[in-house]
């Protein structure tokens, strides 16, 4: 029988949900985080007789036909591109992205990688680096005497010293923002990688050329929801029994049949 599965496509699709939305929440403290969702599709159709096949000698023609419907795919887990709330931290290399954009930074094999997660670091040598040591692009070190460190909204970053009234400009961040950001591959540590899909990357200074700004001393917090989660979760959970009764129901007409025979 059909039913069976076109219910099992159903209940398959309620578990990709499922997982989905587990890991929404998995991350909802995640810095910088957008929330997933999984999209489905229709199957193909079993054309037992088409939408407008003659009918008669007349020509009288079927309006809607018999089209079976044979269940439901995945087709995307999309990114929901969307600005989390800032929270103040206080530290002066944790930076918030507000509007578009992504930080640029370089893989151990020489790649770029973009990430939202502005929570920066030094390293030993000084370099400004992310949480996982990667450098952000452009490379900017803080001298050892810096007394303190300034970040402007267009990116500039400035030391501080005791020894001078004027600070020193070490170096301004660019951010690179995508045509289609939802085509991005992400890769795990707050990470994504240019794809075909996304388009190729246009870096360009803060405020400029629509991509947004910076601001020091706070960081971008996940956008998931989790009441929003919770009920998707529940409508995932009773989408799930409910194909799963389908199932049992077509087995037991099944059944009946064999019995008959």
């Amino acid at each position: 029988m059909r039913a069976l599965t076109i219910a099992a496509t159903g209940m398959s699709a309620q578990q990709t949900r499922v997982e989905v939305i587990s890991n929404n929440l998995a991350n909802m403290s995640t810095t910088g985080y957008n929330a997933r969702r999984a999209e489905f599709a229709d199957l193909h159709y079993q054309q037992a007789a088409r939408p407008g096949t003659i009918n008669a000698t007349d020509g009288t023609v079927l309006p809607t036909g018999v089209q079976l419907g044979l269940g439901v795919r995945p087709t995307a887990v999309s990114m929901t591109v969307s600005q989390g709330s800032s929270i103040a931290t206080g530290g002066e290399l944790d930076i918030a992205i507000e509007g578009n954009g992504y930080l640029e930074v370089t893989l151990p094999n020489g790649n770029s990688a973009y990430t939202r997660d502005g929570g920066l670091k030094r390293s030993a040598d000084g370099l400004i680096v992310t949480s996982d040591g990667y450098g952000v692009v452009p490379n900017i070190t803080v001298p050892e005497d810096a007394r303190s460190l300034s970040i402007n909204a267009q990116g500039e970053v400035y030391a501080n010293f005791l020894d001078r009234t004027e600070p020193e400009l070490l170096g301004q961040f660019n951010l690179t923002g995508f045509v289609n950001p939802k085509g991005l591959e992400a890769v795990g540590s707050n990470l994504f990688l240019e794809s075909p899909a996304s388009g190729a990357p246009i870096t360009a200074s803060p405020g400029s050329d629509g991509l947004g700004t910076l601001r020091q001393g706070y960081l971008e917090e996940s956008s998931v929801d989790p009441v929003r989660e919770i009920t998707e979760l529940i409508e995932a959970q009773r989408g799930y029994e409910l194909n799963a009764k389908v199932i049992s129901a077509a087995d037991q007409i099944l059944g009946a049949t064999v019995q008959i025979r």
